[in-house]
Parts: C-alpha cells; sequence; structure tokens
C-alpha cells in the first residue's frame, strides 16, 4: 500500500500486524501453487526445474514458519 495512514481502522489490524498475517498466508499459498507445479516438472521428466520448484517450496515453508513464529510471539504478548 502506498498510502501513509494506517488503514488498522478500516480493517481491525494494525497495517505491520495485517502485513505479517498477508506474509504467512502468501508464503503457504505459494507452497501449496509449488506443488503441482513440481508434479508437473515430474511428470515431463524435467528434474532441473522440479529440483528448482522444491527448493523455492522450500523457502516458502520457512517463510512461513518464520511468520508464525512472530506471530505467535507477538499474539502471546512477546
Amino acid at each position: 500500500m502506498t498510502s501513509t495512514s494506517e488503514t488498522g481502522d478500516v480493517t481491525g489490524t494494525r497495517d505491520k500486524d495485517y502485513n505479517l498475517i498477508w506474509y504467512v498466508e502468501a508464503c503457504l499459498n505459494n507452497a501449496l501453487r509449488l506443488e503441482q507445479y513440481i508434479q508437473d516438472a515430474e511428470r515431463d521428466k524435467d528434474n532441473e526445474v522440479a529440483d528448482l520448484f522444491r527448493k523455492a517450496q522450500s523457502d516458502s515453508r520457512k517463510g512461513a514458519e518464520l511468520g508464525k513464529q512472530l506471530l505467535r510471539s507477538r499474539l502471546n504478548g512477546g
């Protein structure tokens, strides 16, 4: 969002918290989408592409886990 004003009054969630929630959701969706891409590459016997997508999927999972840990600590008041 390019605005410099806080939109938490609209969503009920402060921008920084909303952005963190969005990030976790985007990482998880990406990991799911990449599973299909991996299967497509494997079906075409393209191991190079499948390996690339596996690495990207691993990074997405890692991002989701890091985001979930941060969310968890914030929700618990830490």
